[in-house]
Parts: C-alpha cells; structure tokens; sequence
C-alpha cells in the first residue's frame, strides 16, 4: 500500500466546505497547507458513488484503512487464546506459527506471538516461564576434556552419517547441581526424536552402559552410529558397541558444535529442569512425561510435525 499524507478530520472539513464554494484542488491544498496531489489523491479516494465529498464518510473510511495497514489489523481473541494455549504447553512462538500455518490456516507471525509473551509479562503474566530461555539466554559452561581409552575420532565417522540418512544417533548427559546426579540423553540426528533416562548411580559408566543399552535396544536394527562428547560417563563406551552392535564415534575436545542435535536436545529439557534443580525432585514418570511433550512439539526442520510422527514413519 502506497504511503499518503493521513489529514485530519478538520482538514478534510476544510476541503468540503472550499469544494462546496467552487475552489480549485490546488487553492484548497494551499489555504490547509498541504500539496495538490494530496488533496487530490484525498477526493479520488473518499469519493462516494455519485462523485461527490462528504468529509464524514471520508474519515470512515480513511479509519478502516488505516485498521487494515500491516501491523494494525487486530488479531480476534479466539486465535490469541489458542496461541497462549500451545504457549502453556510450552511450544515456542515459530513452532505455533508454523504449525498454525501449515495445518489450521491461521496466519500469525512468530514475532507477533512474541510480542503478545512480552505484553504478558509486563503486566505481570507468566507466559514467559513457558519460554525456552524465559526469553533470557545464558552461556553454556565448557567441560573439562577426558582421556578415554579406544576412543574413535568424529573425523573417522562415515561422511554420511551428516544427519540426512535416519538411524544416527547422539548421545550426553546432563549434570545435577551436585554432580552427583546425572540424566542420559540420546536423540536420533534426522528426526530429533529424544530419549531421556535418570542414571541412578550418577555418571558411573557402568550405569551409562545399562541406560543406553536399555533405551536403544528396541531400535537395534535402525542403530547406524552413535555420536558422543569426552565425558568419563562413557568410558566404557566398548561396552555399548558389544552390546548393541553399534559404533561410536566422539568430537574433538571443546566442539560441541559437532554433536549440535543433542546439545540442543539438552537445552529444551533445560526448559523443565532448571540447572540448580535436583534430579531427586523428578520422578521416571516426571522425566517420561518430558519426553513425551519434547517428542509431541512441531519441529520446523521437520515442517512442523512432531519427532515421534517422522521417527516412527522412518522406522516402518
């Protein structure tokens, strides 16, 4: 929409009542201080149907454009309420949009449903806490490098397992307050379809080796490789590979970026476990339920639909 000089309603009056006495468009822009063209463009734009200017219907209807202009058209209270809804279920904003998008016909942007968190907020709501970062964003703390023995190389890692092909997987923990206390992630690298497990004897290998072994047994047959940091939880990483028949590949120190599905992963379960958290405050049907809301959200880089949809499909 072309950008025009917004008259006042006085203004508009004034052209009335200057056209009613015979003026020319140009005296009329003159004597309300204005240039021709808007003056004309004024009486092309607000005529009625017989060709004349009436300065009432004019501001009518120069009001409802002006409620039509990007960024002024309001959304109903029906589309808000079911945004905040998704919101509660802690769905962030671009996978609300894409979602609503892509499956409801309902166009809202991200950054509206941003701004509307913002509002929220200010007038002391809490939508916010269903953020991911409770729209602040922390730094990640760097970990200490470990030696593991028969350790194998990312860089020997086959070029394919890049995240296109499905059945390669990623796998970490993550650390209590006390670091006494340890939770194993894995999440397939095509899908981002997650699995989460408390490790009850902390980051005690052995115990790793169980909760792996336990998780990925169902999938032994889509396993391709496995992707890890140098952590000591996953010394006995020879283990996984005799029991599951899998190979194991790990990043090169301080590279997180190489393992970047499950770091991520680990972030959005960060949205329900705190990082001073204790994991005794979280039951196995506590950490379930997690991973059950984290594999039911939308994903844009799955086209909005769900890990477990596109996990499951794969694995027919």
């Amino acid at each position: 929409m072309k950008k025009y000089k917004q008259l006042t309603s006085e203004q508009r009056y004034a052209i009335y009542l200057e056209m009613k006495n015979g003026a020319f468009q140009r005296e009329i822009a003159k004597k309300i201080g204005v240039s021709p063209s808007t003056v004309s463009r004024e009486v092309r734009r607000n005529k009625n149907k017989f060709g004349g200017y009436s300065w009432r219907l004019a501001q009518e209807m120069a009001n409802e454009r002006k409620e039509h202009l990007p960024g002024n058209r309001a959304t109903p209270e029906w589309i808000k309420q079911k945004v905040f809804r998704q919101v509660r279920q802690d769905w962030s904003p671009k996978q609300i949009s894409g979602y609503f998008k892509r499956y409801e016909s309902i166009d809202i942007s991200h950054e509206t449903i941003y701004k509307w968190i913002r509002k929220d907020k200010n007038e002391g709501g809490d939508l916010y806490k269903h953020c991911r970062h409770r729209l602040k964003y922390r730094q990640r703390p760097v970990g200490s490098v470990k030696n593991i023995p028969n350790r194998v190389s990312i860089r020997q890692r086959p070029a394919e397992a890049d995240g296109t092909r499905f059945g390669d997987f990623e796998m970490d923990t993550i650390i209590g307050a006390t670091h006494s206390e340890a939770i194993l992630t894995l999440t397939e690298r095509k899908t981002n379809y997650l699995l989460i497990r408390k490790l009850p004897k902390g980051k005690d290998s052995g115990g790793v080796v169980k909760e792996v072994f336990k998780a990925l047994l169902p999938f032994k047959d889509i396993l391709k490789t496995i992707t890890t940091d140098n952590g000591s939880e996953f010394a006995a990483h020879r283990e996984i590979t005799k029991k599951l028949e899998v190979p194991i590949y790990f990043t090169d120190p301080y590279s997180s970026w190489q393992k970047g599905a499950i770091e991520n992963a680990n972030k959005l379960i960060r949205q329900y476990i705190p990082k001073k958290a204790s994991f005794k405050d979280y039951s196995d049907d506590d950490i379930k339920q997690i991973q059950y809301k984290l594999n039911h959200r939308p994903r844009e880089k799955l086209n909005f639909n769900s890990p477990k949809n596109v996990f499951y499909k794969n694995c027919m």
